[in-house]
């Protein structure tokens, strides 16, 4: 590898833009090399506005660029499988943005991929919600603070009333989303980094609005939920119950419970707030979060770090994408069925 690393961007959307571009231009010998979009047209102008030296017609051209080392792939869902597939055929290193594909089979075939290229270096855009507690929250599980985890409680909730006139958004398209509903397998992939996966679901789901205009102005009709409510039982023995909605008007931000035979654990994410308490003590307390223990956004670095030998990639791997991405498929598999479904391990 060239001690230079050239990157080529597929999709500059807001999280590339924000995030990603910004991030990698942060990292010591990183040079950003190309971009494509969607059009000949906007490639181009994301190429001016961002500073960028070429633009790409076509995403396939810019996976043949001999000049590229590694691929960030910044698209919708409807993508990532095709563009990782062809860019770790071509030799080149791969971040892929949330969510990691369409559904488990193309999750599968990416995580197949990149085990038959194991030089190259595979990274699926991490869940940032916990990132700063997540090290926090696994010491105090493993030194007892709650005992035995009996249940965990998680809603991601929307304070939104249901807003039948906005326009579709492509996570209301299923040709764009998969089967990807909110922010569901990224909480998901948060949880897991906590307790673990999840070994069977039961899902009731429901579509409040159920056709929207497209941005040519036909009406679309809309399959994927935008109210869902989980039943799991986790591989770790405990009971969950996951919500996730955009129509609950009012509702409080996003947070977790963890209630545990000795203690329990609340996250506010909102406020990136810890507290908890014991049994005998009256009422939760803050936990501080320990500066040693608060990883915060490293994403890039890390992926920079991993294509130099320096660390492995963590947040987050192909294989962790492929269990959000089971989960995420057997929900949908047990709202069509209306029963209990197994959530396939790797």
């Amino acid at each position: 590898m060239p001690k230079t690393i050239r990157v080529g961007i597929v999709g500059a959307g807001a999280n590339t833009r924000s995030r990603h571009i910004p991030g990698l231009r942060a990292q010591s010998d990183v040079e950003i090399v190309a971009v494509c979009n969607r059009t000949a047209q906007s490639s181009e102008r994301a190429a001016r506005e961002l500073q960028i030296p070429r633009a790409c017609a076509t995403w396939t051209e810019l996976i043949a660029s001999p000049d590229i080392d590694a691929v960030v792939i910044g698209t919708w869902p409807y993508l990532h499988c095709s563009v990782t597939l062809a860019a770790l055929n071509a030799g080149k290193h791969v971040m892929t943005e949330a969510r990691m594909a369409m559904n488990a089979a193309e999750a599968r075939m990416m995580l197949d991929a990149s085990r038959r290229h194991p030089h190259l270096v595979t990274q699926v855009v991490p869940s940032p919600f916990t990132l700063k507690i997540d090290r926090t929250v696994q010491k105090l599980l493993a030194d007892g603070f709650v005992g035995d985890l009996l249940t965990l409680d998680l809603r991601a909730n929307a304070a939104n009333f249901v807003d039948r006139e906005s326009p579709l958004h492509w996570r209301h398209d299923r040709d764009l989303s998969g089967l990807n509903i909110l922010s569901m397998g990224i909480w998901y992939e948060a949880i897991m980094r906590w307790v673990g996966e999840a070994r069977t679901v039961q899902a009731m789901t429901r579509v409040s609005v159920k056709q929207r205009k497209n941005a040519g102005g036909t009406i679309q009709p809309i399959s994927v939920p935008d109210h869902v409510d989980i039943l799991a039982e986790m591989v770790c023995g405990a009971q969950a119950r996951f919500q996730f909605s955009a129509v609950t008007g009012l509702a409080p931000g996003p947070e977790v419970w963890l209630f545990g035979s000795e203690g329990t654990l609340r996250f506010d994410a909102t406020s990136e707030k810890l507290s908890g308490a014991r049994r005998g003590e009256p009422a939760l307390r803050e936990i501080a979060i320990p500066a040693e223990l608060s990883i915060g956004w490293r994403v890039e670095e890390e992926f920079v770090n991993a294509i130099r030998g320096v660390e492995k990639i963590k947040f987050t791997t192909f294989e962790d994408g492929l269990k959000y991405m089971q989960f995420t498929e057997a929900v949908t598999r047990s709202d069509s069925s209306g029963a209990s479904v197994v959530v396939h391990q790797v």
